[in-house]
């Protein structure tokens, strides 16, 4: 390459380089304060300043109580024999397909009845009458610490959060054994506070994700890839906002941002960007945002549509969440490019002109700086590695087409309801079958010739027995995918989701959430989703699902209300998906963002500059959304198998 080029480019890297400002205390933290106390202030108007204006309950409210108790009082009267539940939903339930139970497998009251006996993982179960008050105050006490160690890991000894949640999950069993012993606390069923399902797909998608990358050099992932790589800053924030949205409505959240943080961190050095953040918050905001609109979408939906009382079908719940999930991607969209204009917008002149560059196509002298650098250093890589890109002709290899089919069967099982966990952890084996066997029949052997210092190669050694016999050397057997690609799997990552597991299951355990939310909820308690009382209810399940985490309180919630009808839930799973926005500790997918992002060097993801761009996003998506979906939904209000939708 030419000393001229290599001279432009570093020009051009001094020219677009400047020094940030630092960020002023109001700058950062004044739209969390103004947006926090918006929040206090509608809630006070709506429900009053003691609570005056909550409605008293209609007379569909009271009927529906009284049905629920009556329904529950003759499911547990029912005889329960165990022996032909099991020959009844034994296959049922764990069979290949949908967890929820089919009328003719029982009908109304015996799935009520099965639902808590064969599904009692995701169940919870009320002890909190069996801890001392030492018990249970002792109890938050340590989760809360640990909640800290957590948010800020930073803060405390280098640990990092794989060992913190860990620690703080074994430090919970030791000392509810101790409360038990000196009667302080009940037994800790600490196996079945560990839900499976979710390491069992996280696992699965690990798998999935680890070969789609690994398998090609040029294949679908780098495809998918190169397509979110742009020059221009906004552009490319964009390009992931636009993927990550419609991945997580179609995988999973998780999964795409297990699958793109590190894409992220390479398209940021790549691009020299001083600062990542804005980058990794238009993935982990909008995967969050955009896995609301699928059953499919989330952890808490998965289980929102296995533990609803009524079924919930997948369209049914894409047509109550498009509007809300819609209106919650623009208001994310446009605070990420107001928030963090001065990064993507470099040289502009203020918001109107950053509008003009995105709809009209102008772009500013130091716009322009970085596409030239940025085209300056691929010609340089180039150069230096002896060759010029030869033009994509849009064909691809066999080996690219059995991904698209792979991927492609992933989704559709995915969408047609079947077991995510069996789904993903099928087609990573089915990837690792393909990739071990085009490793060892279609990809060149490895070269194990040795070298003279000149660079000539060395004849291969001879060896001898006894008798001055040659040996003849045996065929070296092929690395295997357990020694190369399965040492790739995050299993840190799965001890973080382990640890908090314990952590949360044991904090639950005590009744202090269940207390908090009727503390809190006071008279909406049993109109949660009526107006005025939702605004409060859904402020309260964000505030539960960043203290217990969303699963947990779904659990709580499907325990405490089992008769809740589809519109109820669709509320919560709109409120516990836009509250993984709120903190960093608010979804499982900021976790592996922060989690990903570190371990390829970038350590710019963390609570503390979440909170800034995350509080206000999150409540001003929770309250746009939970209106629009209060006056537009197609669930019904009331409980068919319940019946009390007779009384409309």
């Amino acid at each position: 390459m030419s000393l001229a080029m290599i001279d432009t480019e570093a020009a051009l890297d001094t020219k677009i380089k400047h020094v940030p400002k630092k960020e002023s205390s109001l700058r950062k933290w004044g739209p969390s304060m103004v947006v926090i106390f918006g929040v206090i202030a509608l809630n006070g108007y709506l429900l009053g300043p003691t609570g005056g204006n909550i409605p008293s309950l209609s007379d569909r409210q009271v009927r529906s109580r009284e049905l629920a108790a009556e329904r529950t009082s003759l499911i547990l009267d029912m005889e329960f024999d165990h022996a032909e539940d099991v020959k009844i939903m034994g296959s049922g339930l764990r069979s290949f397909g949908s967890r929820n139970l089919s009328e003719e497998n029982g009908g109304i009251m015996e799935y009520t009845r099965r639902r808590h006996r064969h599904l009692g993982e995701y169940v919870h179960v009320d002890v909190s009458g069996e801890f001392s008050s030492f018990g249970k105050w002792s109890i938050a006490i340590i989760y809360f610490a640990f909640w800290v160690f957590l948010m800020f890991p930073n803060w405390f000894l280098p640990i990092g959060r794989p060992g913190i949640a860990l620690g703080g999950g074994l430090t919970m069993i030791v000392f509810r054994y101790i409360l038990m012993a000196t009667g302080n606390g009940p037994f800790f069923d600490s196996v079945n506070v560990i839900i499976l399902e979710p390491l069992f797909l996280l696992f699965g998608l690990m798998l999935t994700t680890i070969y789609l990358e690994k398998m090609e050099r040029g294949g679908l992932f780098d495809k998918l890839r190169d397509s979110l790589d742009d020059p221009v800053s906004w552009k490319r924030s964009a390009k992931i906002m636009t993927m990550s949205t419609i991945g997580s409505a179609a995988v999973m959240n998780d999964s795409i941002v297990l699958i793109f943080s590190g894409v992220v961190v390479d398209l940021c050095v790549r691009h020299k960007v001083s600062n990542s953040l804005p980058y990794l918050l238009s993935l982990a905001t909008t995967a969050n945002i955009g896995s609301g609109l699928t059953m499919t979408g989330n952890p808490q939906n998965i289980l929102i549509v296995s533990l609803a009382y009524d079924e919930i079908k997948w369209v049914e719940f894409a047509k109550n969440m498009f509007l809300p999930v819609l209106l919650a991607t623009g208001i994310n969209w446009v605070m990420m490019f107001t928030y963090y204009a001065a990064e993507l917008f470099p040289g502009s002149s203020g918001y109107g002109h950053n509008v003009a560059m995105m709809f009209g196509g102008g772009k500013t002298p130091e716009m322009i700086a970085q596409e030239n650098a940025f085209f300056a250093r691929k010609a340089a890589a180039q150069e230096a590695s002896g060759h010029v890109d030869v033009v994509d002709d849009g064909t691809w290899s066999i080996w690219s087409w059995l991904q698209v089919i792979v991927t492609t069967g992933f989704l559709a099982f995915f969408a047609l309801g079947y077991d995510v966990s069996v789904v993903s952890i099928t087609a990573g084996a089915i990837l690792m079958v393909i990739n071990s066997w085009k490793r060892q029949n279609y990809d060149p052997k490895p070269d194990t010739t040795e070298y003279d210092a000149e660079g000539n190669p060395l004849p291969k050694k001879k060896t001898y027995d006894m008798d001055g016999n040659e040996i003849e050397p045996e065929e070296e057997e092929l690395v295997t995918e357990s020694e190369t690609t399965l040492t790739e799997v995050d299993y840190g990552l799965l001890m973080l989701f382990i640890g908090q597991f314990l952590l949360i299951g044991s904090f639950d355990d005590t009744g202090l959430p269940q207390a908090f939310f009727f503390a809190t909820m006071g008279g909406c308690a049993d109109q949660m989703t009526s107006s005025p009382c939702v605004y409060w209810f859904v402020m309260v399940v964000t505030i539960l699902s960043n203290v217990a985490s969303n699963v947990p309180v779904v659990q709580m919630l499907a325990a405490t209300f089992p008769y809740a009808t589809p519109y109820d839930w669709m509320q919560v799973a709109f409120s516990a998906t836009i509250a993984g926005n709120l903190t960093m500790l608010g979804s499982a997918a900021n976790m592996i963002v922060a989690f990903q992002a570190a371990k390829v060097g970038d350590r710019t993801f963390t609570s503390e500059r979440h909170a800034p761009f995350g509080i206000p996003s999150c409540l001003l998506c929770l309250y746009a959304g939970t209106f629009v979906l209060s006056n537009i939904h197609f669930s019904p209000e009331c409980s068919i198998k319940l019946g009390d939708c007779d009384d409309e």
